[in-house]
Order: structure tokens, then sequence, then C-alpha cells
């Protein structure tokens, strides 16, 4: 009688555990932000060991980067997140360019795959390269690496890329504020993004990502479903600037984004 009291007891608490976890989930925010977090987390990195066999096949090539981006349109619906874009005509354009964006959590990868053009690579840190099949369907992609701790290394990178943005027809999008930033403003702009499109020539589209604050936050741990706003800016030429010029072309871009930042803000 012991022993089937026991096995009851056993099959009540296996049968009370989901309910319980699903009661905690439902009325604590916190919960709900880590199993969300975990759950954007082992997608990335179960589809990325998944498809990387696949797409090895076709070798590294910018092409694959369309099944990348397929794969990762879902995302939003999951989290109940709706996509509004303003501009996008304004990457409506066959030449190459170069994009620069703010950056603001791991969320922005869903704005980035929401607008990205065909033929277009985001440079991220090197770090990213040794993540595992994550890394290696990067690079697969065709994604370009910056070691931001050697910055000849990065300039070679920067000089390699803007011969390469114009031979092959490439767009290239760059988080100009090096790090994650969900502050109010934006962070000072680091130079490689303008060094690059004033070497090869090509226009400069900045896109303002607006904030995530009234459904996501890594401080609070908060992730609600909520509406995210891109706003792509017009672009900006280069043709005829020198590297002396990328001072003023860098604060002359970082004030435009500042701006429309400010605007999305206050909506």
């Amino acid at each position: 009688p012991s022993g089937a009291m026991e096995v009851i007891l056993l099959q009540g608490l296996l049968l009370f555990l989901p309910f319980a976890a699903l009661l905690l989930y439902w009325y604590s925010a916190t919960v709900q932000y880590f199993c969300k977090m975990a759950f954007f987390n082992c997608w990335i990195l179960a589809l990325a060991t998944i498809l990387s066999p696949f797409i090895a096949l076709r070798g590294r090539t910018v092409e694959n980067m369309k099944i990348l981006r397929a794969v990762i349109l879902p995302l939003k619906r999951f989290f109940g997140i709706k996509m509004q874009v303003w501009g996008s005509e304004h990457l409506d354009t066959k030449e190459p360019y170069v994009i620069v964006c703010n950056h603001q959590a791991s969320l922005d990868l869903m704005g980035m795959v929401e607008i990205m053009p065909d033929r277009c690579v985001p440079i991220a840190k090197k770090e990213l390269l040794y993540m595992g099949t994550v890394g290696w369907a990067c690079w697969l992609c065709g994604m370009i690496f910056l070691n931001r701790q050697k910055t000849e290394d990065a300039i070679n990178v920067v000089s390699q890329t803007a011969r390469t943005l114009r031979h092959e027809n490439l767009r290239v999008w760059i988080f100009p504020e090096g790090t994650r930033n969900q502050d109010k403003s934006m962070l000072p702009f680091k130079r490689g993004a303008f060094h690059l499109a004033v070497q090869a020539q090509v226009p400069i589209i900045p896109i303002v990502i607006s904030p995530y604050w009234n459904f996501f936050s890594s401080k609070e741990k908060k992730f609600i479903p909520g509406t995210c706003t891109i706003r792509i800016l017009p672009r900006i030429e280069t043709q005829g600037l020198s590297p002396k010029d990328v001072p003023d072309l860098t604060e002359t871009v970082r004030k435009a984004m500042v701006d429309a930042l400010s605007e999305m803000s206050a909506n």
C-alpha cells in the first residue's frame, strides 16, 4: 500500500510540475523573459546546426544569406512583434552601398532580416566566428569578420571589403556604435563604416530601429509582444570624398540618425 501511495504521489507531482511551470510562465515577467531568450538562442543554434551542412554544399557565398534570413524571419511571430518599415524605397537600388544601423540588443537580428536587401552581408566581431555551428553558418553566408582588438587587421579588412564591394556588387551592414546600447541616445560612432564607404566611393544608407523599451529590456528582464518601427533614411553620397572628410561624414550621419531616433522615441 505504501509503495502504491508513493507511485500516486509521484504521478501527481509529475502532473503538477508542468501546470506549475505554466502558471509561473504566465504570472512572472522574469520567467517569460528567460524562456523567450532561451527559445531565441536555441532557435538560431538549432537551425544553424541543421542548415550548415546543406549550405556548405554551395560553398561560401552571399547567396546563402537568403536561407539564413528565411529561417530567422518567423521568429517575430513567435514573440508577437509587429514590424513597421518606413522608407524601404531608399534600399531599392541595384548598386553597392554601406548600411549603418543603431545597435540595441540581439533582437536587432529580427529587424535586420525584415529589410535586408539581396547580396547584403553584415560585418561582425571576429568572436562570432568561434561560436560553433553559428559561426560556421555565418562564415558560409559570406559574413565579414573584424578583429576590433587589432587596428591594423581591421584596416586591412576594411580595405579588402572596399575592393570586394564594387567588384561583387555587395551591400554591407555595419553597427557603427560597435556594441549594444539600450540608452536613450546613440554611442559615438566608430569610423570604419565611413572609411569603407569613402574608399569604395559608395553611398551610405542610415537605418534607425526604434527603441524596444515598450516591450523589451534586458535590464528589467521584460520581453512582451510589441511593435518595432524601422526607419530607412535617404542615402548619403560619398562620391568625391577623401579620408580627410571621414570625421565630418561620420558626424553628419550620426546626427541624422540621432534626430530620427529622438523623433521615433517621442511617438
